[in-house]
Order: structure tokens, then C-alpha cells, then sequence
């Protein structure tokens, strides 16, 4: 069955490769994705709202509200559970860091199963209350649907990371309604190169999915009634930069603290009771962290202060200004740790709603506190709007999409000079830390991260080692007799042999130089092992082409051979090899995206 439907689908591309050019059948291919990756995110959201609405209204118990405590944990369990029980082939990973990964060094195979299983296990995670936010799962989704249709239809790898940025852009089109951020995103945080012929696909798949969910969601996420910027506030914007762009360096100070934390505890239900019980505790103390948080916003948004505080153990001082304040920044504090224990338990979720939400708690921290204090009279909604945009550009590097994705799903674009103002600043004072967002320092640590200023770098992070091993010399073993193997070192086109022990551990090298030093009539009382000479250097299997240049560069030599985790020979790799493959690749990388 499965070949019939390969030869199928072999038949079909065949046939439309004579009858349509590739370029012109990608953008009928990005709107297949936007329809799919729109109809994903509204069901991400569907199932999310149901199971909040459920436990929230739905659900009636006299005790029920005990179990609020609990209802984080329940989420994670289930999530663990799933993805324990369900996903046995291949790995689950939550995060755009994953994805980031699979652009640039799998070839944008995303494994088929994220197209599901993100949904499952993020709308399992958020509707019980885990503190993440929806954005990750569904670009993951997205991109998962555009690389499985690239795939499928046989098109090339530029081609199906064309269509994978699609998808991502699909998802954020309709998880916020904001076609032009989705494609701002895709180009900003996926794509290593673009040209302009690359926002054809990408903006018929925003808007194509920006209409599917608008189908099953009419609704705005915010909305705020502004009455403009006035120049007098501009220095109260740049303090909120500021600010924002210092919180975002302990942000992501602390995301390595707290994974790490999590890491080190090997059984993933250990991982599940310890961060659902913290989790719990902190939706106990601050229920405005119970889910994504886009409710506490729209409340703040539409002047309702107290909301922070009234449906907490502290409602009685709702109506004192600074006990709002003072719980604001606790609440702000606590949400970057929620967000990141629920991660680190082994919920899923992304960073892209928490992070709004931490940048929309500053806004309102500066506005109201200036107001309060009567030193400025300022437009909280501006500065909640300003917040969030400053806050998606300082932690995930990202100033275009934190720009355009706020003026979209705010009606804000009348605030585009504040948000611009906001944006800059802090990302410079976030890049100032590191040139690298919280999504690619983890690649960077591991110098997996394909970069457009280091060209080399990020082409020989794309090639693999083990495809370009030669296998085809002629093996020798330290106790044969030279006499013996002579006939077939003189038949071999190689002029030096690897030598191994019985084991197949590597030993040395045999030149035929040496052989025809001594005789070949004086060989026959020789064992290799007496003309074998050490290796100048070594590589494994798992090294980076980059580093097997290095040593190359280093002793001075044009090949090397090549050993497993065994220390077992495998063969042998050349630079000829590897600049053979190199200008392969850059070939394909100089018509990407033509």
C-alpha cells in the first residue's frame, strides 16, 4: 500500500513538473499550508479554551476550587504521560530552539508527529493552568505541516524550508490574527536568507490562514482606545526600554538556572510533582498567572487596576495604589518563573505569550506609578501596548515582530513611533549582554547555530561528517605479514593502508613508500606493524566538519581517518571531500529562495 501511494505521488510530481514551474506550484503549495496550518492553530485554541472554560464554569463541585492548586500538575502529568506513552519513535521537543535546529542542520525535516502532538500537549499544558503560552506549539505545528507537504510533494530542500517558514508564519497569522507579523516573524527569527520573491508564499499563507481562523474567531485579542503619543511621555518610553531590556537579561539568566535546575533530575515524574506542586503554589498566591495571562492584560488595558489583585489572598488592599504596584512587580517576577518551572516540569508551551505578558506588566508598573505618584499623567493602555512590544524584542531579538504584531492585534498602529522607540532600546540593551536570542544561545553554546556573518560556519554546520567518510581503503591488521598482503597493497589505488588491532581498534598507518624503502623482495620476515607509523592526529565520527578542518590546518594534512565512540576505524576524510561537498552546498544556498 505504502508503495503504491509513493509511486502515486512520484506519478503526480512527474506530471506537474511539465505542466508548472516549481516557483509558481510552491505558492499553490504555501496556501495548502496556510489552510491547514490555520485550521491548527484554531483548533489549538478550540481545545485550550474548552478545557478552560470546563474547569473554570463548567465544572461544578463544592470543593472544586481546592483543586486550582492542582490543576497545573494535572496538566503536566498528562502532557508527560502523552508524549511518554505515544511518541515512542523519534524526540519530543517543546521551544523554538528545536525548530531553529531542524532548519539549519536537518534539512527542515520536521518529525510528522509535532503536528499533533504540539497541539495535544500544549492545549493539555495552558488549559490546566500551566503558565506558557500558545505561540511555540503552533509554529512548531505549522512548521511541521509545511515541511511534511514539502516533503511529500518531493520538492527540494530550499523549497521545503520555504514551506515550513510558511507554516510558522501561518500559525502566528492565526494564533494572533496578524498576517503581516507572521511574516515578519518567519523572515525575522527562520529564515537565514530571504529575497523578495520569498514573501509571495509567505504572505498568501499568513493571509490565507489569518482567514481560517477568522472563521472560528472574530474577536480581536486587545483592543485599546487611544488617544496618540504626546512628546512629553517619550522619557517615560525610554525608561520602560531601559527597564524591560535589563529584565530581559535576568530573564534569560534565569531560563538557564531553572533548566538546567530541572535537568539534573532524571526522572521525568520527579520533574512533574516538583514543578506542579511549585507551579500550583504560585498560581495559589498570583492567580493571574493560571494560563496564558491574556485576561489579567485586557483587564489592565481597559482600566480595570484592581484586577491584579482582587481575586488574590490579597484582595482586601485592592483599592491601595501601592500594594497594587508592589504586587504587579512580585506578579511580573513570579511569571517569568512560572513560565519556566511549567517548562522545565515538561509542560509545553513557548515564551511568546509569557513574554507579552511580562512587558505589559512593566508598561502598566511605569505608567501607574507615575500617575500615582502625579509626577506625569500617562496613557497606561499606551504603555502596557509599548511593554509588550519592548519585551517580544528584547528576549527574543526579535524588533520587527515584536513591532508589527503589537500595532496588529492592538489596533495600535498609532503608537508605531513609541513602539519603535521601545523596541530599539531594549534590544540593544538585551543584545548587549548577548548577541544571541534565548532561542539560538543554546545553539550557540553547542556551535550548532548557523549565522550569517560566519558564511563558512553556517554552511559546514549544515554537512554531517559520516557522509563523507571513504570507506574503500584497504584495511590492514598489525600482525599480518607484509609478504602475505603484499599482492593486494600493489593492487590497491591508495598509497597508505590503516592499520587496526584484532579488535578493530585503530592502530597506525602503512605507506606504500615505506615498502618500496626497504624492497619489495625484503619484505618477507616484515609485519605492518614494523612500518606502521602513528596517525598524526585523529577524528570522531560526531566531530563538526569545522573542527576536522581545524585539525587538518593544525598538523598540516590533507586527510585524516576516522574513528567511532570505540575507538574503531571507519575510514577515511579529505579536504577534498569536504570542499567538494562545501561547494555543494553553497550552490544550493546561492538559489534559495530564487
Amino acid at each position: 500500500m505504502y508503495v503504491k501511494l509513493v509511486n502515486y505521488v512520484d506519478a503526480i510530481n512527474q506530471y506537474r513538473r511539465t505542466k508548472i514551474s516549481n516557483r509558481n506550484f510552491l505558492v499553490i503549495a504555501a496556501l495548502i499550508v496556510g489552510i491547514l496550518a490555520g485550521l491548527a492553530a484554531s483548533l489549538l485554541k478550540a481545545i485550550t479554551h474548552h478545557i478552560e472554560e470546563f474547569l473554570q464554569t463548567g465544572f461544578h463541585w463544592q470543593y472544586k476550587y481546592y483543586l486550582y492548586f492542582f490543576f497545573p500538575f494535572i496538566g503536566i502529568l498528562l502532557s508527560v504521560t502523552y508524549v511518554r506513552r505515544f511518541i515512542r519513535k523519534g524526540r519530543f521537543e517543546t521551544g523554538l530552539t528545536p525548530l531553529i535546529y531542524t532548519i539549519s542542520r536537518k534539512s527542515s525535516k520536521v518529525e510528522p508527529h509535532n503536528i499533533y502532538s504540539q497541539i495535544i500537549t500544549a492545549a493539555l499544558t495552558v488549559g490546566f493552568g500551566g503558565s506558557t503560552g500558545l505561540e511555540a506549539p503552533i509554529v512548531t505545528s505549522g512548521g511541521g505541516i509545511g515541511s511534511v507537504v514539502g516533503r511529500f510533494l518531493g520538492l527540494s530542500y530550499r523549497e521545503t524550508t520555504m514551506l515550513l517558514a510558511c507554516g510558522a508564519a501561518a500559525g502566528i497569522a492565526g494564533a494572533f490574527n496578524s498576517p503581516i507579523a507572521g511574516i515578519v516573524f518567519a523572515i525575522e527569527i527562520l529564515l537565514p536568507e530571504f529575497t523578495i520573491p520569498a514573501f509571495i508564499p509567505l504572505l498568501l499563507a499568513s493571509a490565507t490562514a489569518a482567514v481560517v481562523a477568522r472563521l472560528f474567531y472574530n474577536e480581536q485579542l486587545f483592543f485599546i482606545a487611544t488617544e496618540g503619543w504626546r512628546i512629553d511621555a517619550l522619557f517615560y518610553y525610554v525608561i520602560l526600554a531601559a527597564l524591560i531590556g535589563l529584565f530581559s537579561i535576568y530573564f534569560v539568566k534565569i531560563n538557564y538556572f531553572i533548566k538546567s535546575s530541572f535537568y539534573k533530575i532524571k526522572n521525568p515524574y520527579k520533574k512533574v510533582v516538583l514543578g506542579g506542586l511549585m507551579l500550583g503554589v504560585l498560581v495559589f498566591l498570583f492567580p493571574t498567572l493560571y494560563g496564558e495571562g491574556y485576561v489579567t492584560i485586557k483587564n489592565l488595558i481597559g482600566g480595570n487596576y484592581t484586577s491584579m489583585i482582587t481575586n488574590s489572598i490579597f484582595s482586601d488592599y485592592s483599592s491601595v495604589p501601592w500594594v497594587i504596584v508592589v504586587f504587579t512587580i512580585v506578579t511580573l517576577f513570579a511569571k517569568s518563573a512560572a513560565t519556566l518551572i511549567t517548562l522545565g516540569a515538561g509542560g509545553n508551551g513557548g515564551i511568546f505569550a509569557p513574554s507579552l505578558i511580562m512587558g505589559g506588566l512593566m508598561g502598566f508598573v511605569v505608567a501607574f506609578t507615575a500617575n500615582s505618584l502625579g509626577i506625569a499623567h500617562l496613557n497606561v493602555a499606551n504603555f502596557i501596548v509599548a511593554g509588550m512590544a519592548a519585551s517580544l524584542s528584547a528576549i527574543m531579538h526579535a524588533p520587527l515582530t515584536g513591532i508589527f504584531l503589537i500595532a496588529e492585534i492592538t489596533g495600535g498602529y498609532i503608537l508605531m513611533v513609541p513602539l519603535m522607540i521601545t523596541s530599539a532600546i531594549s534590544y540593544l540593551i538585551s543584545r548587549s549582554s548577548s548577541q544571541y536570542s534565548i532561542y539560538t544561545k543554546p545553539l550557540a553554546d553547542r556551535g550548532e547555530l548557523s549565522s550569517l556573518e560566519d558564511k563558512d560556519t553556517t554552511v559546514l554546520n549544515m554537512m554531517k561528517l559520516r557522509y563523507l567518510v571513504e570507506r574503500d581503503y584497504l584495511v590492514l591488521k598489525d600482525d599480518d605479514l607484509i609478504s602475505n598482503r603484499l599482492n593486494d597493497i600493489l593492487q590497491s589505488k591508495r598509497n597508505l593502508f590503516p592499520v587496526i588491532a584484532e579488535d578493530r581498534s585503530f592502530k597506525g598507518l602503512m605507506y606504500v613508500e615505506d615498502i618500496l624503502k626497504k624492497g619489495i623482495g625484503n619484505t618477507d620476515e616484515l609485519h605492518v606493524n614494523d612500518l606502521m607509523q602513528a596517525a598524526p592526529a585523529v577524528v570522531m565520527i560526531n566531530d563538526s566538519l569545522k573542527q576536522v578542518l581545524e585539525t587538518m590546518e593544525q598538523e598540516n594534512v590533507w586527510i585524516l581517518p576516522v574513528l567511532d565512540e570505540r575507538n574503531e576505524y571507519l575510514g577515511f576524510v579529505s579536504k577534498t571531500a569536504i570542499f567538494n561537498k562545501y561547494r555543494a552546498f553553497l550552490s544550493r544556498q546561492a538559489d534559495y529562495m530564487e
